[in-house]
């Protein structure tokens, strides 16, 4: 995972070409431009992460139709996935809006390279928690279809969706320099 992470920033910075080459000789230049090489790098991690989420939220939506097939267990569960969802749709939604990891030169935030930093590997630790949602999801659909425990699984599912949440929220912070932990 570190690993497609440091390839997608290494192609980025390799992308520069003679051009790119020859203004970075200019004074000043250069370090703009490893910002903007971070700036897209870091959207196409976002990019990433929440692709990953659209996944998990598409196999969850299977999952509660395959419930469905159930009346019972349809009205047992159709809150608790209801509620599941609309976390992950939120969750979706605030990585794909989130402010880039870098501000431009006349924008009202700006972002020390140091915090740029911090944010990346922020940004690249959300892949993690974008592949334990898609196991928990994974798990729920198992214990459906296997009839196991499917109260289990969700609350499995709804903690890992909120910690997510609550991780990402916390971005926020990095960006306005409150807080410079992870």
């Amino acid at each position: 995972m570190k690993d497609q992470v440091s390839d997608l920033y290494d192609k980025i910075q390799g992308e520069g070409g003679g051009l790119g080459k020859l203004l970075e000789k200019v004074p000043g230049l250069s370090g703009y431009m490893e910002k903007s090489r971070r700036r897209e790098a870091d959207q196409l991690l976002r990019e990433t992460v929440s692709s990953r989420l659209e996944e998990a939220r598409l196999q969850l939506s299977r999952t509660h139709q395959e419930l469905s097939r159930d009346i019972i267990k349809a009205m047992d569960y159709a809150e608790d996935l209801g509620r599941t969802d609309n976390r992950l749709m939120g969750l979706i939604g605030k990585i794909k809006d989130a402010p880039q990891g870098y501000a431009g030169f006349f924008d009202a935030v700006k972002v020390k390279e140091d915090d740029l930093a911090r944010i990346y590997a922020f940004d690249e630790s959300m892949i993690g928690h974008a592949d334990q949602i898609s196991a928990d999801v994974a798990a729920l659909e198992k214990a459906t279809i296997d009839d196991g425990d499917i109260r289990g699984a969700l609350r499995g599912l709804d903690t890992a969706v909120r910690n997510a949440n609550d991780i990402f929220n916390s971005r926020n912070e990095v960006l306005k320099g409150v807080t410079d932990q992870f």
